[in-house]
């Protein structure tokens, strides 16, 4: 049977390039998944969990968003930010998150920079959200 070759990619570096049988991502308008032979798309990500299965257990990573590119057995996560799920420190995560609300407490809707904001903390809900569940 085919399998996928699949890389999880940030700017900064190379998390996975691994085989898998299947890929299920966060797109925009909802979870998505992959198979071998399926169809070549592009995707846009939200924050949420990826999930590579195909080994003895599957691998789990936080996305912050980014794109997955589907093509010739290839995907490709192209991710705005990402790690290993059972690498997030909670502690740590649930600061993050406090220091973005309070950022936010602090801006004026009107502000240009209130809905990056916004994403901000939504990313680090979601983070925290991941990180307490694994």
């Amino acid at each position: 049977m085919a399998r996928l070759n699949v890389e999880v990619v940030t700017p900064e570096k190379r998390l996975a390039q691994v085989e898998a049988d299947e890929v299920i991502a966060p797109g925009a308008d909802g979870l998505f998944g992959v198979r071998p032979g399926h169809t070549p798309f592009l995707a846009v990500l939200q924050p949420g969990l990826l999930t590579v299965n195909g080994g003895a257990a599957p691998e789990r990573f936080f996305v912050a968003g980014g794109f997955c590119e589907v093509g010739d057995d290839t995907v490709r996560v192209l991710a705005d930010g990402a790690e290993l799920l059972s690498g997030i420190d909670v502690a740590a995560a649930r600061k993050r998150l406090a220091d973005a609300t309070a950022k936010l407490a602090e801006l004026s809707p009107s502000v240009a920079g209130y809905a990056l904001q916004q994403q901000v903390v939504r990313r680090e809900q979601v983070r925290v959200e991941l990180a307490e569940k694994r």
